[in-house]
């Protein structure tokens, strides 16, 4: 490539990220609109019908060390391919349920389980490649589409619902799976494999565009060859596991359960619908705006103000039972999706500041485990305390403890001690 290839074509790689993410995370997410009409044709108990979703989040949970390693090894355009055509047949054969098992099979294990091979999770595996300096905003531009693919794709899905049913939609979004999903052919796993550097830079170059040395705090830590058994031996792996799996049991609670509160609190279903695109819509400004503020003030500030969104988002679904005032929805969308939903953008950027080298990918899988037991826990538990109590209240309440363990334990983790972000490197230069 001329000029500035090598960094134009990680921009490609972001630029098919957010397109993959805005189909592959959204078709997941819908499970919270197909989840009201499977419950009255079926008359399932709430938990196990949001038992399914946990179902495939568990199986993506145990699959996700062994897609790092096939991450390192094949690289992102067969895996996510493969996700592709997984999910897509998850979806198609969703239309012959009839019984528990068959949700459990269809939405739960290869739909639910997996767009792990194409999800956050996947991405996250090899967008840090890509960038040092712009890190955080890159991943957050890169997740950002999943907001504009929620915001596009929900309302048209709920729409589906209610003029042909939850079969139909299946249909659909297997089609949608199929036809975005080979975009992926476009992707890299390292600039390097395109001769270039993180940002851009050439590797011939006598003045890299970015150094990753120069952001090094602890020289002792990142001179260490992380591997999985060597990870697994220190602290900040363990403060890591938990702030994931804490943070997925606030996130996914809230949306696999969302639309059917809402509901119950007094809103039409529509509205509750449009509220869950309206979270995503907020979502990509939360995503890119917290991504880039965590390239200045650091992945620990980054998170903590997802972490509060959430907490914020809890309180104002409680406040709504008392009072289901539309102002109290608005506060609900703006805290989830514009503080919220910023998560994304340091999900993969904290594990890669600490344990960055040949392994990552591994080690990162290992990690994203918890994620995935905390996402299959939300809903499930979630789910259980609503069948047990007859309200969300005791819920909510686990939720937003979850939510301040979760800042709590990546302040612990401590990336800053590991490595500078680029804004403030800047200043010390």
């Amino acid at each position: 490539m001329m000029g500035n290839g090598p960094l134009f074509y990680g921009w490609i790689v972001v630029a098919v990220a957010f397109v993959t993410m805005g189909i592959g995370v959204t078709v997941t997410r819908a499970f919270s609109l197909l989840f009201p009409p499977i419950l009255e044709e079926f008359g399932w108990a709430f938990g196990l019908t949001a038992g399914a979703f946990s179902f495939g989040t568990l199986v993506s949970t145990i699959a996700a060390p062994f897609l790092g390693g096939l991450m390192d090894r094949h690289g992102p355009r067969r895996v996510m391919l493969l996700g592709a055509m997984v999910v897509s047949s998850g979806l198609l054969l969703a239309v012959l349920m009839g019984t528990p098992g068959h949700l459990y099979l269809t939405l739960g294990l290869l739909v639910s389980g997996g767009s792990v091979a194409f999800g956050y999770t996947a991405h996250a595996l090899f967008l840090p490649n890509w960038f040092v300096r712009r890190r955080g905003f890159a991943m957050g531009l890169a997740f950002s589409g999943v907001g504009v693919g929620s915001i596009v794709l929900l309302p048209w899905i709920e729409r589906v619902v209610l003029a042909t049913g939850w079969r139909s939609a299946c249909l659909a979004m297997a089609l949608l799976v199929l036809v975005l999903g080979g975009l992926n052919l476009l992707q890299r796993l390292r600039p390097e494999d395109m001769g270039s550097t993180p940002d851009g830079g050439r590797m011939a170059d006598a003045r890299p565009r970015s150094d990753p040395r120069a952001s090094v705090v602890d020289v002792a830590w990142t001179s260490v060859d992380w591997t999985l058994r060597r990870g697994i031996e220190t602290t900040r792996f363990w403060w890591i596991a938990i702030g994931f799996l804490t943070s997925s049991f606030a996130w996914y609670g809230m949306q696999v359960h969302q639309t059917k509160y809402l509901m119950e609190v007094g809103f039409l279903p529509a509205t509750a619908a449009r509220a869950l695109g309206l979270v995503a819509f907020a979502g990509i400004a939360g995503q890119i705006t917290v991504g880039y503020l965590s390239d200045r003030i650091g992945r620990e500030w980054a998170w903590s103000v997802g972490s509060a969104g959430f907490v914020f988002s809890y309180a104002a679904l409680l406040l709504m039972h008392a009072q289901p005032m539309v102002g109290w929805l608005y506060v609900m969308i703006a805290a989830q999706g514009f503080l919220g939903y910023g998560l994304t953008a340091v999900y993969g950027t904290i594990p890669a500041e600490i344990f960055e080298g040949r392994h990552y990918g591994t080690i990162f899988g290992t990690l994203s485990m918890a994620s995935g037991v905390g996402a299959a826990l939300g809903p499930w538990v979630t789910g259980v305390l609503h069948d047990l109590t007859g309200n969300y209240e005791s819920a909510f309440w686990v939720a937003m403890s979850c939510s301040v363990l979760s800042a709590a334990a990546i302040w612990l983790a401590a990336p800053r001690r590991v490595r500078v972000v680029g804004g403030r490197l800047r200043r010390q230069e």
